[in-house]
């Protein structure tokens, strides 16, 4: 769960001195660390980036009085902290379709109207929130922050527990750090831990995934060959007897290989034909989805969530929410139609 600190060259502004470098360029090495921050508080890419937006706009207006009083990480920091709290004043925690309800035989599913898309953890790219140019180990470690079932976890913390477990946890921070970031003591951050540590463990532990094993990749590439040829007997040998398929913004959920085949060659027929784009999402292995609209031309579908063991697959995650392409950076079709001769 420990994020080791920041070696030199990696994108936090750490301690430095305002007038050392431009203001905005020491903001900017901080978005990435920030945003990591801002999404494990929020469970939402998009009410990530707002945060750290608005972040950086409360700092620029505020640079005037900084004046070097406090760390420019820790005052950054600080900013993002209440901009998040301020954001989770609803009621509404964000979780997984697992979280909601039992699980659903294949042969009793109904999709149902989709609920909103406040209800659910949203993905987010690797990239965004994870340094991977950094040491192996420590990056693996970084990801299992960023899994899904982790951030789905942290949602049931109160805001001052979560921003404690992550702060002390994940960007270890010490408690006096934490306790002047959050205006408490540090007797206060300690309980808070061990609190926030108390709920995390009654919930679903992330299983580690390593990406950058061969067989890992192999299973991926495999998997990728099985979902484009539609070879439901390949995908089905894919999977964990205890494979989870979800669809977020739908609450249903699927268990067990039989079930996810039988969704595959029923309602969930639709995505024959499909193309995937491979990405690196949550950090775990993933697909930007296209769904055929006409030969040679696949449109935006879904963000796709693959979860493995390294040897098979146990989450097979489908949100599908086609607006998110562009903000993963992905194109806006796959055309690949001959032009009209002449």
């Amino acid at each position: 769960m420990q994020q080791p600190p920041p070696t030199p060259g990696q994108d936090t502004v750490q301690d430095a001195a305002p007038g050392a470098v431009p203001f905005e360029q020491l903001m900017e090495a901080s978005r990435r660390e920030l945003t990591g921050y801002c999404y494990r508080m929020l469970g939402a890419a998009s009410e990530a980036e707002d945060a750290v937006q608005e972040t950086m706009l409360k700092a620029w207006s505020r640079k005037d009085t900084f004046g070097g009083r406090s760390a420019l990480r820790t005052w950054l920091f600080r900013i993002a902290h209440n901009v998040c709290v301020d954001m989770l004043r609803s009621p509404q925690r964000r979780a997984r379709p697992m979280d909601l309800g039992p699980s659903t035989p294949t042969a009793d599913a109904v999709l149902g109207a989709p609920l909103t898309e406040r209800v659910f953890v949203q993905p987010i790219p690797d990239e965004r929130v994870i340094d991977t140019s950094g040491d192996p180990a420590v990056v693996a470690e970084v990801r299992d922050t960023v899994r899904l079932a982790f951030v789905a976890a942290l949602q049931h913390l109160p805001p001052l527990q979560r921003s404690v477990l992550i702060l002390c946890e994940v960007l270890r921070w010490s408690a006096a750090e934490v306790a002047a970031l959050l205006d408490v003591t540090p007797a206060s951050v300690n309980s808070a831990l061990q609190r926030a540590r108390r709920t995390m463990a009654d919930q679903e532990p992330a299983q580690r995934m390593p990406l950058e094993d061969p067989a890992h990749k192999l299973l991926l590439a495999r998997y990728l060959r099985a979902f484009e040829a539609y070879d439901m007997d390949l995908l089905v040998s894919l999977l964990r007897e205890d494979v989870v398929l979800s669809m977020p913004p739908f609450d249903l959920w699927l268990r067990g290989p039989a079930d996810v085949r039988a969704w595959f060659v029923g309602e969930g027929s639709v995505c024959e034909g499909g193309r995937l784009i491979p990405l690196a999402v949550n950090g775990a292995g993933g697909f930007a989805n296209y769904h055929l609209v006409e030969p040679g031309l696949w449109k935006p579908w879904a963000i796709q969530v693959i979860e493995t063991d390294g040897e098979r697959i146990i989450g097979h995650h489908n949100f599908l929410f086609p607006e998110m392409f562009e903000a993963f950076g992905l194109p806006a079709v796959i055309d690949e139609r001959q032009a009209p001769e002449d």
